[in-house]
């Protein structure tokens, strides 16, 4: 039997980040091949994997990147089964080093794609599987494009968002930044009445109506009624028209007038765990 020294348990420890019982046995079953250890712990992971497919990944890490010019951005959530894990420092470590990465693609399935260090992202998230025990997998993957994005993340990694604004102003950073927070905080449906879907805006009116009916009102009001009770839900549930979280005497919208008068929000993504 190959003797196995503590230099290349570390070693393999370092590359895969398993346990060290977990790296010794390993590379004991592959007689001191270190490219054979390394297969073994893969397939471990697999096999894990196989097991907790079915479970619930709801804690994580979401994590938003943008760009060094402000022009794109991405948001991955990391999920894994247990908030223990979640607020582990590797745990978040790596759901940055994913999400540098993720930066790259338009797509879920081209970033689960890419490569990450020899791996693809899906056999890494496999990997750290087997290593942490729990089901780790992506959630949610969000892009945006703009011409200049700025993001948000809330304190302990479970909600990250991005703000789209339409020209890269003075102070447009803080705004966006602020216009970030706002959709993190009031978690609003579309970025305007145009984007609410008409499925949404049905059953907002159904509901309405069935209200007023039970407070008696003539069949022949609720119609008009029930339109402007659909203005409300629009300014409490789209983002450039809700209160601004900082100052509730002006809009979204009104607020980034204010740092200048043609400066738009052209977009958001919200990304949240649980």
């Amino acid at each position: 039997m190959a003797k196995i020294t503590a230099a290349e348990v570390n070693k393999l420890r370092k590359t895969t980040g398993a346990g060290m019982m977990d790296c010794k046995n390993a590379l004991v079953e592959a007689e001191g091949d270190f490219e054979k250890a390394i297969e073994i712990l893969r397939k471990k992971g697999q096999k894990v994997a196989a097991k907790r497919a079915d479970r619930e990944s709801s804690e994580g890490a979401a994590i938003a990147k943008v760009n060094e010019g402000n022009t794109t951005g991405v948001i991955i959530s990391l999920n894994c089964e247990t908030d223990f894990v979640a607020k582990n420092d590797s745990f978040v470590t790596l759901a940055n080093d994913l999400a540098d990465i993720a930066l790259g693609y338009d797509s879920k399935e081209a970033f689960l794609a890419a490569d990450f260090n020899g791996l693809s992202v899906q056999e890494k998230l496999t990997e750290q599987t087997g290593v942490i025990g729990e089901k780790i997998e992506i959630g949610g993957f969000d892009r945006l494009n703009a011409a200049f994005v700025g993001s948000y993340i809330h304190a302990g990694n479970k909600i990250a968002t991005l703000a789209g604004l339409s020209a890269a102003v003075e102070g447009v950073a803080i705004a966006a930044k602020d216009v970030a927070m706002q959709a993190a905080a009031m978690n609003p449906v579309a970025l305007n009445e145009d984007g609410v879907d008409q499925s949404v805006i049905d059953k907002e009116i159904e509901i309405a109506k069935d209200q007023l009916r039970q407070q008696g009102k003539p069949e022949a009001m609720l119609d008009n009624i029930a339109k402007g009770k659909l203005k409300r839900f629009f300014k409490d549930n789209t983002l450039v028209n809700q209160d601004f979280i900082k100052d509730s005497k002006q809009s979204v919208a009104q607020y980034v007038k204010s740092v200048d008068t043609d400066l738009t929000v052209t977009g958001f993504a919200r990304v949240a765990l649980g």
